[in-house]
């Protein structure tokens, strides 16, 4: 690309909802797209041998979100369906793994914060009390990534007797009436996204981020921020939507430092930017409804003014050019 020096500062992979289970195939919750549950082992090895062949190796792999399918819970074999996965990531580069609604439907909120998918071990600095997941790392000067916890206000995960599970319930009971909360309150709209498979950020983890992007504003680094479920209507189909997305978007709004948001959750993908601040919204297309022929991962090359997203199979290239 013209302008574009040939060496990026720093590489990383990005891969979204693998939801392995030893299964035969099926479908996804309205019977209207086929999952490929033992396949998806094999897109993430795939993956994993591209990072690994690469001529440039990422330095760290983000990992969205359902790991391994809520399926797993029922056949007893949510431990065994995890460690047949974390063994396949091989290339020795950290991951962070993001928490999604399949890891609560496999986990509690405790079993979690003392499993291997707790990425956070290294990074101590964060200032959140509780079991809030949420933390930040510095992959290379000027650059922060953060990871945040969007099932922190959740009946997922949360006891029912906790605070958050209480604000959750008086929430989606706000705008969904079915019996099943799983089946969106309406057919179209904003409203769809009021379901048990999505959650909200806590007022205490508002404001953690808001504080971190004011001292990253005054450091004038670039932050990149993911978590498991999109948060800008232009990026997702509005059924997986975050709860309080617009309270999230006015944080990341407020701050000049935010280049970047990324997800899964939405398996089709999707991607805008922001019209008022140039920050790319990116949802990572899911392994779970990648068909066994096709693969559904990315490796991003980071430079000083942008950064170079080359998408495998279904995920498309993109170049996200830094906000002035």
């Amino acid at each position: 690309m013209d302008g574009c020096p040939s060496t990026p500062l720093f590489t990383f992979g990005v891969i979204a909802d693998i939801q392995y289970a030893d299964l035969e195939d099926g479908f996804n919750y309205s019977r209207t797209r086929k999952r490929f549950y033992r396949s998806s082992l094999q897109l993430l090895k795939n993956a994993q041998r591209s990072w690994a062949e690469s001529a440039v190796r990422p330095e760290f792999i983000l990992q969205l979100g359902d790991i391994i399918d809520g399926f797993n819970k029922g056949h007893g074999a949510s431990e065994r369906a995890l460690d047949t996965v974390l063994r396949e990531f091989s290339v020795p580069a950290e991951v962070h793994h993001v928490w999604g609604n399949h890891e609560f439907y496999n986990f509690s909120r405790s079993a979690l914060l003392r499993s291997r998918l707790n990425s956070s071990a290294l990074h101590r600095d964060r200032e959140l009390s509780g079991d809030v997941y949420a933390y930040s790392f510095s992959p290379a000067p000027g650059f922060t990534f953060v990871v945040l916890d969007a099932y922190d206000v959740s009946l997922l995960g949360r006891e029912p007797s906790s605070e958050q599970y209480g604000q959750a319930m008086d929430l989606i009971k706000l705008y969904n009436n079915n019996d099943d909360l799983n089946c969106p309150p309406v057919l179209e709209g904003l409203q769809r996204r009021f379901t048990m498979f999505n959650g909200g950020f806590g007022q205490e983890q508002l404001d953690w981020l808001h504080a971190l992007l004011t001292a990253s504003d005054d450091k004038r680094d670039r932050v990149t921020i993911f978590s498991h479920v999109p948060v800008h209507p232009g990026s997702t189909d509005p059924i997986c939507l975050a709860w309080n997305y617009e309270e999230l978007l006015a944080v990341i709004r407020a701050h000049s430092s935010v280049v970047c948001y990324m997800a899964g959750h939405s398996h089709d993908g999707g991607y805008c930017q922001d019209k008022d601040t140039g920050v790319h919204h990116v949802t990572i297309d899911g392994v779970i409804e990648t068909p066994p022929d096709s693969d559904a991962f990315s490796t991003v090359s980071v430079y000083a003014d942008r950064m170079v997203l080359k998408g495998e199979g279904r995920v498309e290239d993109r170049v996200f050019l830094f906000p002035s």
